[in-house]
């Protein structure tokens, strides 16, 4: 964990403020577009969110936070409560959604998505690799960083406001793509489900807010041997492995609790882990809020 100051406090839009945290003891981690962190608030609770700030300064970090009227406690205590000069602490970034070298870049933001849109943006610039921004929210009001935007890429960013214009046609941004060029899309998930018609794969790289849809074969119980201390946990059908190990005494990281923060991440020596993560972990990794097991016993680094 690193520990930092809220140095700065602002509305940025509708419902959204940008937070700036500066490092209390010395430069901060670094970070690479795409990258987010885990604030530990004065609530117990922990929240994931993008970094959307330069990472060329190491001083400060900076995150933007929508109000979400149905909060579960995070967004609702830092619009509230949480005041320049407090203490937070957070974690080294972790990166899932990391721009990967390309010709030409088509970047799709829809509200509070532009978050790790934005230094990606200003990564291709900065290289001088072409690049535009296609932005969607339902008003211009609600879309945080506009200004911003505009100011510094000019008619590279074509804002749309889709309660008065409608959502962009992306089909005809599809096929206007020049051969090489990717997408990369972060946003709700109506416009992420029209970008996967459009784009081809291949060529699209997406950050959801929530995981996709998707359907498992009924939960089985299953056994966790913790490595380390040789104890076994045994995994009911009806309990995720997290609460599982937490409950017997192996507290495990965690944030989002569905699969798309990676904070929960812990090493598999031995058995088959099953999947349910949105985001990929990698080989000889698994993410216990939400993979569970296809084989009876899994052997994990605890």
């Amino acid at each position: 964990m690193q520990q930092t100051v809220v140095d700065h406090i602002e509305r940025v839009a509708e419902d959204v403020v940008s937070l700036v945290l500066r490092g209390a003891t010395g430069p901060l981690a670094p970070w690479e577009p795409g990258a987010h962190i885990d604030l530990s608030l004065p609530n117990w609770l922990t929240r994931q969110y993008s970094l959307c700030g330069d990472p060329a300064d190491r001083e400060s970090y900076r995150v933007a936070v929508r109000y979400d009227r149905l909060s579960r406690g995070g967004s609702e205590y830092i619009h509230r409560f949480l005041r320049q000069g407090r203490a937070l602490d957070v974690s080294l970034p972790r990166n899932h959604f990391p721009l990967l070298p390309a010709p030409e870049y088509l970047f799709l933001a829809g509200g509070i998505g532009i978050t790790p849109i934005l230094p990606m943006l200003r990564a291709a610039a900065a290289s001088d690799v072409p690049a535009s921004l296609v932005y969607l929210g339902p008003s211009v009001e609600s879309m945080p960083f506009v200004d911003e935007l505009r100011s510094c890429y000019g008619d590279r960013v074509r804002i749309v406001a889709t309660r008065q214009q409608g959502r962009p046609d992306f089909a005809a941004l599809a096929s206007a793509l020049s051969p090489g060029a990717v997408v990369y899309a972060c946003g709700p998930a109506p416009m992420l489900a029209a970008a996967e018609e459009a784009f081809p794969s291949g060529r699209l790289y997406a950050e959801r807010f929530r995981p996709a849809p998707r359907s498992f074969a009924p939960n089985t119980a299953f056994e966790a041997v913790c490595a380390r201390s040789g104890r076994t946990v045994q995994v009911p059908d009806d309990e995720s492995l997290l609460d599982a190990l937490t409950h017997a005494g192996f507290p495990v990281a965690s944030g989002c609790r569905e699969g798309v923060c990676g904070s929960c991440e812990v090493a598999v020596l031995d058995g088959e882990p099953e999947h349910r993560d949105d985001i990929g972990a990698p080989a000889g990794r698994m993410y216990t809020c939400v993979s569970r097991a296809l084989s009876p016993r899994l052997v994990v680094d605890l």
